[in-house]
C-alpha cells in the first residue's frame, strides 16, 4: 500500500514538473517576441526604418539557408524534390499566409491604437480553438476554457494599465482599418498555427520550417520589390542600423525554429495563451529603456495572465476519436498503436505531456 502511494505521489510531481516546464517553453517564446519588438521598436521610431517586409524577408533567408537545404540534400521521400511534388500548393499557401499575417499586424500599428491591438490580437485564440475542435478534432474540459477566460482577463488589466498611465497609445487616426488589419492578421495567425501543428506532428518540423522558408522567401521577396524597396533606399545604414537587423532576425529566426518544438509538445491553443505575456516582457524592458510609466495593474496582468496558463496546462486535451482512425496525428511510416479491443472508456492523446516521446511512436493514453 505504501508502495503505491509512493508511485502515486511521483506521478503527481511528475506531472506538476511537466505542467511548469509547459509554461517555462511558452515564456521563451514570449521573450523572443519580446526581442523582436524591441528591436522594430529601435528601427521604425529611433531610425526611421519603416521596413516590415524586409524585416521578415531576412528571416525567411535564414531559414531557407538552414533548413531548406537541409531538406535538398536528403535522400527518398524527405527530399525537397519529392515534397514539391507532393504537397507544393499547399505549402505555397501556407507560406503566403504567414507572410501576410505578420504584415497586416504590424501595417496595423499606422492607424489604429496600441490598447486595441493587444486586445483584439487575442482573437487569435478562439480561432486557434474553433480550427483546432473542427480540423484536429481536440477536444477541450472545462479547466481549459476556465484557463482561456482567465489569460484573457489579465490582458484586459494590462490594456486598462495602459491608458490609465497614459502610456503612448499610437496615432489611431483611421481605427475601423487599423483593427479590421488587426483582426485579420489573428486569423490568419490561427490558420497558420494549426496548419503548422498538424504538420509537424504527421510529419516533421525540418520539413515545416524548410518549405515556409523557401515560400517565404519567395513571396516575401517579390512583395519588397513592390511595396517596400524605396522605403529601403531611405533607410541611413550604419552599424547601429546593421546590428538591430542582427538583433531582429535573430530573434525571429529562433521564434520560428523553437515554436514548432513547444507546439508538439503542447499545442497551439497553449503556445498562443503563452505568448499573451509578450507584450508585458516589452513593457517590463521599456520602463527602463524608454521610461515608461509603472502601474501596479501591470504585475497583476502578467500573474493573472501565468495562473490563466497553468489552469489550461493543469489537465490535457483529447482526440475525438481512435487514433488509429485518426490519421493526423500518426506518423505513416511508424507503428500503429493497438489499444485494448474490449475498452470501452474514450482514448486520448496529451499534448500537454513532456515525457519522453519518439517520432515514429506517439504518446498515447487511454483515460
Amino acid at each position: 500500500m505504501e508502495k503505491a502511494f509512493d508511485v502515486l505521489e511521483f506521478t503527481e510531481w511528475k506531472n506538476i514538473g511537466e505542467m511548469l516546464i509547459s509554461v517555462a517553453l511558452g515564456q521563451v517564446l514570449s521573450l523572443l517576441i519580446c526581442g523582436i519588438g524591441l528591436t522594430s521598436k529601435y528601427l521604425s521610431e529611433d531610425f526611421h526604418a519603416n521596413t516590415p517586409v524586409f524585416q521578415s524577408f531576412l528571416n525567411y533567408i535564414l531559414l531557407f539557408l538552414v533548413y531548406t537545404t537541409t531538406l535538398a540534400v536528403r535522400q527518398g521521400e524527405e527530399n525537397l524534390l519529392a515534397i514539391l511534388r507532393r504537397r507544393w500548393w499547399k505549402y505555397m499557401i501556407l507560406g503566403l499566409i504567414d507572410l501576410e499575417a505578420n504584415y497586416l499586424v504590424v501595417k496595423a500599428y499606422q492607424y489604429t491604437t496600441l490598447t486595441s491591438i493587444q486586445l483584439l490580437d487575442c482573437f487569435v485564440i478562439p480561432v486557434v480553438i474553433l480550427l483546432s475542435w473542427f480540423f484536429l478534432l481536440i477536444r477541450y474540459k472545462a479547466v481549459h476554457f476556465l484557463g482561456i477566460v482567465v489569460c484573457i482577463l489579465g490582458m484586459g488589466c494590462m490594456a486598462g494599465a495602459d491608458v490609465l498611465v497614459g502610456r503612448h497609445q499610437g496615432a489611431g487616426e483611421n481605427k475601423l482599418v487599423g483593427d479590421l488589419l488587426v483582426l485579420g492578421g489573428a486569423t490568419l495567425y490561427g490558420i497558420s498555427n494549426v496548419w503548422e501543428e498538424y504538420i509537424i506532428r504527421t510529419l516533421s518540423r525540418v520539413e515545416f520550417l524548410g518549405m515556409i522558408g523557401l515560400f517565404g522567401a519567395f513571396f516575401s521577396g517579390i512583395q519588397l520589390a513592390i511595396m517596400e524597396h524605396k522605403e529601403l533606399l531611405k533607410v541611413p545604414w550604419d552599424w547601429q542600423i546593421g546590428l538591430l537587423y542582427v538583433g531582429f532576425s535573430a530573434c525571429m529566426f529562433g521564434l520560428y525554429s523553437f515554436m514548432p518544438v513547444v507546439i508538439k509538445k503542447t499545442s497551439a491553443t497553449s503556445v498562443n495563451l503563452s505568448l499573451l505575456t509578450a507584450d508585458l516582457y516589452s513593457l517590463f524592458c521599456g520602463l527602463f529603456l524608454f521610461h515608461y510609466k509603472f502601474s501596479g495593474l501591470y504585475l497583476l496582468s502578467f500573474f493573472t495572465i501565468l495562473i490563466g496558463l497553468v489552469l489550461y496546462s493543469s489537465t490535457s486535451t483529447y482526440i475525438a476519436q481512435d487514433p488509429r482512425v485518426y490519421k493526423q496525428f500518426r506518423n505513416p511510416s511508424g507503428p500503429v498503436v493497438d489499444l485494448p479491443a474490449t475498452a470501452q472508456v474514450e482514448p486520448s492523446v496529451t499534448y500537454t505531456s513532456l515525457g519522453q516521446e519518439t517520432e515514429e511512436e506517439p504518446h498515447v493514453r487511454v483515460a
